[in-house]
């Protein structure tokens, strides 16, 4: 369990993240489209999670785009944008930003992936859905960085990310 806040509230994951060096959990998601995506979807691929409450908040919506821009010079790598959010909202918010070099990808058919990755709310306002984190894998699953914002208002070390990959 991780201690997190919310504008200096304190609240609590159901667990740690993973730690680097470790093969990280497989995951099921829903993409754009509805179908159901598993790290098998990208493999040999480098993989960028960013992971976030909402794409409806200010902080989700910085860091989307801002992972969209570096998308872009990273071939090999797939950045996934996973949320609590409808694959329909995120489709739609991709589209009105200009997001096409991210993945997004939707918790909605289950919170295991919260789970598994350590970042699902157990308490407080935002109880259900998940704190903001990012996880960097290489082409074999392998975690190579990770990081949990300790304050969900705050925007996740871009630089330090973008260097694992």
């Amino acid at each position: 369990m991780a201690k997190i806040t919310l504008h200096g509230n304190e609240f609590h994951t159901n667990a740690d993240l993973p730690a680097t060096g470790q093969q990280a959990p497989d995951f099921v998601l829903v993409d754009s489209e509805l179908n159901n995506v598993t790290l098998e979807t990208y493999k040999g691929k480098k993989k960028l999670l960013n992971i976030v409450p909402s794409l409806d908040t200010p902080v989700c919506a910085t860091s989307t785009k801002k992972f969209n821009d570096a998308a872009k010079s990273k071939s090999g790598t797939v950045f996934l944008m996973v949320s609590a959010d409808l694959p329909f909202a995120m489709k739609r918010f991709c589209s009105a930003e200009g997001a096409d070099n991210v993945i997004p990808l939707s918790m909605m058919r289950s919170r295991n992936f919260a789970k598994d990755y350590g970042v699902l709310i157990e308490d407080g306002p935002l109880e259900g859905i998940t704190a903001r984190a990012v996880v960097v894998l290489d082409e074999n699953n392998k975690i190579v960085y990770t990081e949990l914002v300790p304050e969900i208002a705050q925007e996740p070390a871009y630089d330090k990310a973008l260097a694992a990959l």
